[in-house]
């Protein structure tokens, strides 16, 4: 098939997680991507040292870019990134709102004087509204939404573990450009995008908002149980371990019942006899459930579970998940040496290889010399 975005260039201004994720995705899918960093670099490159002594997010999301840096107050510098501009088909940013617009570089001038580019900005709250001038990271999203109240034990709220509102924008953006390059197809035209990680993450919470808005009442922050849904959470295991069950419908609930619990009466009794009534006698479904898997080792309980045809999944640490049997790797190359990461979920017939993570700075003199002029 060849790669998809095989000779297009993308020049982005980015820092972080969410804009080098979009771009990471541009790059693995064939795209010229050229990173514009600050001479310090992008910041991400000093969250860590987990990674051969390199920072893990800059080793995850920055394989197959060019490195260039430039400063661009410098007007050397601010003349090559526009001479970069002229010739790219994508320019990605992810600068505090107004930023790019102070460096000479106004998003919406910059939509007017070149149609065909496929422009994506991404911020915090947006480029407009109270709260554009907001830092933005990610737990400040996730606690400005109200993600962290619903994360966590019932005891106290949490982070989500992973940096979940700068991959909802990136992920986001990415889609958005894709969407816009099949439009500059059909019609020639470019797009002005603008990608926010508070909309991010604000649409994952459409559901906790229509319980509140229409049904006057949050879901609860219920740890690893699920606020909608009954049996629906982890139990221990008669060897100290854990499981988590998620039954879905009335037909895996009488077939739990009948063919796990050992006893199909009770997904008649009137208690237990609908999703909504086991939600509210959940303490009563529970501790039946929970019985049962103390009195077995995971391993046994997993066997009949699958019997079963029932969903379940082990409760894994990072450690078991390193060493898990489904887990897919590709081993990505990087100044320091290579590092095993799990790749882009989509497979594609053509097995594209990861490109290699840059050094700061490692092709500037190449990218100045090429864009003299």
């Amino acid at each position: 098939m060849g790669q998809p975005l095989a000779g297009m260039l993308v020049v982005s201004v980015e820092q972080a997680v969410a804009a080098p994720l979009c771009t990471c995705r541009l790059a693995d899918a064939g795209a010229r991507v050229i990173k514009i960093e600050r001479p310090e670099g992008d910041f991400a490159r000093g969250y860590d040292r987990a990674a051969h002594g390199q920072s893990s997010y800059f080793v995850w999301l920055n394989r197959g870019k060019e490195s260039v840096i430039l400063d661009i107050k410098n007007p050397d510098d601010h003349d090559l990134l526009a001479r970069l501009i002229s010739r790219a088909d994508i320019l990605v940013q992810n600068l505090m709102p107004g930023a790019i617009a102070r460096a000479g570089f106004d998003l919406d001038e910059l939509r007017r004087n070149r149609p065909r580019l496929v422009i994506c900005s991404i911020s915090g709250y947006g480029e407009s509204g109270p709260y554009r001038d907001m830092k933005s990271y990610d737990m400040l999203i996730q606690a400005e939404t109200g993600l962290a109240s619903l994360t966590g034990p019932v005891q106290a709220p949490g982070r989500v573990g992973a940096s979940v509102t700068d991959i909802a924008a990136g992920l986001n953006a990415y889609a958005a450009i894709l969407e816009a390059l099949i439009a500059r197809q059909r019609t020639g035209d470019g797009a002005l995008i603008r990608v926010s990680l508070f909309d991010a993450t604000a649409e994952w919470m459409a559901v906790p908002l229509i319980h509140f808005d229409y049904g006057g009442r949050a879901p609860e922050r219920m740890g690893l149980a699920h606020p909608s849904v009954a049996p629906y959470g982890v139990f221990a295991t008669g060897d100290g371990k854990e499981i988590l069950i998620a039954i879905q419908n009335e037909r895996e609930w009488r077939r739990f019942c009948a063919e796990f619990l050992g006893d199909a009466a009770l997904a008649e009794d009137p208690r237990f006899s609908d999703n909504n009534r086991r939600v509210a006698h959940r303490a009563e479904v529970d501790a039946r459930v929970a019985a049962e898997f103390a009195r077995h080792s995971r391993a046994a309980l997993a066997e009949r579970l699958k019997s079963a045809e029932i969903a379940f999944g082990n409760f894994n640490t990072v450690e078991d998940f390193s060493q898990h049997p489904h887990l897919r790797r590709i081993a990505v190359e990087t100044p320091q040496g290579s590092v095993r990461l799990p790749p882009a979920p989509a497979i594609f017939e053509d097995e594209r290889q990861p490109g290699r993570v840059p050094s700061l700075g490692e092709h500037t003199a190449a990218v100045r010399a090429e864009f003299v002029q």
